[in-house]
């Protein structure tokens, strides 16, 4: 039942017999949320920090396997249009605890003010109905956690090699690899917890985000394979406005010496320094040697980046497969939901690119796999339109918890049953606000369709952008100015006004 299914069902019983009466003969969530019965399924929130779609095997990767990640596509749903609302690390993971937008939960960008942690998120609602909660891994948000009853995580951005971590406050040193380091602890939460109890475990890693160090079982994978380019790594940002011109994340100029590897990390171990250097000194003095320029120096750094990339993500992999076997072997696959995404996507050379910001599609995209064997057929795929902003009304919908009605997101539950309701969303509303700053993506807000895209950069400049994305799914070409697409324009700015308005974002330039 949706948040307006529910109120207009309580309004009519109202008039039929009196609130009071009516009340009584609806399912009680309240009791259902608070009584701890086991069978409330068990909830296992997995996020890593970057994680591009087209990165993993499931969607049809060119580059990489991902088969522990496969494991729960195969066993439940995938999404291919699962969309975040603000395409930036910390405001991703406020929008998932409140299922709010940003300017509603207050967390606009990375380098403001800390999140509210004083504000109703999922967890709480959750460790109120009698769930355990806990939150180990990549937080970002600045403030401690809240709404946990155990909580381990990385400060700010976390080191990948020998990570500091913040038990319930206090200060940690680890040695090791950080996406080990963060299974462990989760794995050990997991089997110490009261059985009597749901659960609900927010599992996030830091990988695969920049600076890409991959764990010492991985430092040569792919060393022997030459990955195939994106087909618009050379874009020259033809037939696009001054957003795309003028950003600063191209593999060819901002990339560092620390993202390529040509220095080492400072932290490591001796151990570690040992196979590190052995990996990529040889490398790195071939590169030298070779002395290349222009586009040739482009590829090379490209080849660099994305093996560096795709290591890391392949501890991922291994680590999840290690959250999915003492799932199996503890019996508590069955009565567990599990959903594995990112805050965000991540461009893989696309556009000529890395990191995020732009509401273009390999940024907007996240992966979203979900299994839960008790509802959601194996195998099955979604192409309706969902968010991360939906993330905390499914959880709470699963657990029995009624949804508050400030929450903006929808509950996905039906979608994942295989049964869309018939009003679900066919568009949604996207706002970034980080500018100036990092990467120098321009402020900009957008509505996105099946089909359709449109987007207003705003700020210190003001212009838009449509682009067709079933002629032209890889967005090189605007066609706002085309007469053809006129009456495309006069709809999408319409819905694009309505979703501001629905979701009672005044920030930003109106359109």
């Amino acid at each position: 039942m949706t948040k307006q299914t529910r109120r207009d069902f309580l309004k009519r019983l109202s008039h039929m017999a009196g609130s009071a009466a009516a009340l009584s003969i609806l399912p009680s969530c309240n009791s259902v949320g608070q009584t701890g019965k086991t069978d409330r399924p068990n909830i296992i929130y997995i996020m890593s920090d970057d994680h591009a779609s087209h990165a993993m095997s499931c969607y049809g990767s060119k580059i990489n396997k991902t088969p522990n990640l496969d494991r729960i596509a195969n066993g439940g749903m995938r999404f291919t249009n699962s969309f975040c609302t603000n395409s930036i690390c910390a405001p991703c993971r406020a929008v998932v605890l409140t299922g709010k937008y940003s300017h509603i939960n207050g967390k606009i960008d990375n380098s403001r003010k800390a999140f509210d942690g004083e504000q109703q998120t999922f967890p709480k609602l959750l460790q109120k109905a009698g769930y355990q909660t806990a939150m180990i891994g990549k937080w970002h948000l600045r403030s401690d956690p809240t709404g946990f009853d155990y909580w381990n995580v990385l400060p700010g951005q976390g080191s990948y090699y020998n990570p500091v971590m913040i038990e319930m406050g206090e200060n940690k040193k680890y040695t090791g690899y950080v996406t080990d380091i963060i299974t462990d602890h989760a794995l050990k939460w997991l089997k110490g917890r009261d059985p009597n109890k749901p659960f609900c475990l927010m599992y996030h890693h830091k990988a695969p985000h920049r600076n890409w160090q991959p764990g010492p079982k991985y430092l040569t994978m792919y060393d022997d394979v030459t990955m195939p380019e994106p087909d618009n790594l050379f874009d020259d940002y033809t037939n696009r406005g001054r957003a795309a011109k003028e950003q600063d994340m191209t593999i060819a100029k901002t990339m560092n010496d620390s993202d390529l590897k040509l220095t080492a990390p400072r932290n490591l171990t001796p151990e570690q320094k040992k196979l590190w250097d052995a990996a990529y000194n040889p490398k790195n003095e071939a590169f030298k040697k070779a002395n290349i320029q222009g586009k040739e120096l482009v590829r090379w750094k490209y080849q660099r980046y994305i093996k560096d990339y795709l290591r890391c993500i392949a501890s991922v992999d291994d680590n999840v497969g290690r959250v999915l076997d003492y799932l199996d072997e503890s019996g508590l696959a069955k009565n567990t939901i599990i959903a594995y995404t990112s805050d965000q996507g991540f461009y893989l050379g696309d556009h000529g690119w890395f990191d995020k910001r732009f509401m273009y599609e390999e940024s907007l995209r996240m992966p979203l796999v979900v299994r839960y064997p008790k509802e959601i057929k194996p195998g099955s795929v979604s192409d309706d339109i969902v968010l991360n902003l939906d993330f905390a009304a499914t959880f709470l919908d699963y657990a029995g918890v009624p949804v508050p009605d400030d929450i903006q997101g929808e509950s996905m539950r039906a979608v994942l049953r295989g049964k869309t309701p018939k009003s679900w969303r066919t568009s949604m509303y996207y706002h970034y606000y980080e500018y100036p700053a990092v990467h120098s993506v321009k402020r900009h807000y957008g509505v996105r369709t099946q089909r359709y895209k449109l987007i207003h950069f705003y700020n210190d400049i003001d212009e838009w952008e449509l682009y067709d994305l079933k002629k032209d799914p890889r967005e090189m070409k605007n066609v706002l100015n085309d007469p053809a697409y006129a009456n495309i324009v006069t709809e999408l700015t319409a819905e694009l006004k309505r979703l501001r308005k629905k979701y009672k974002d005044t920030t930003g330039t109106p359109v």
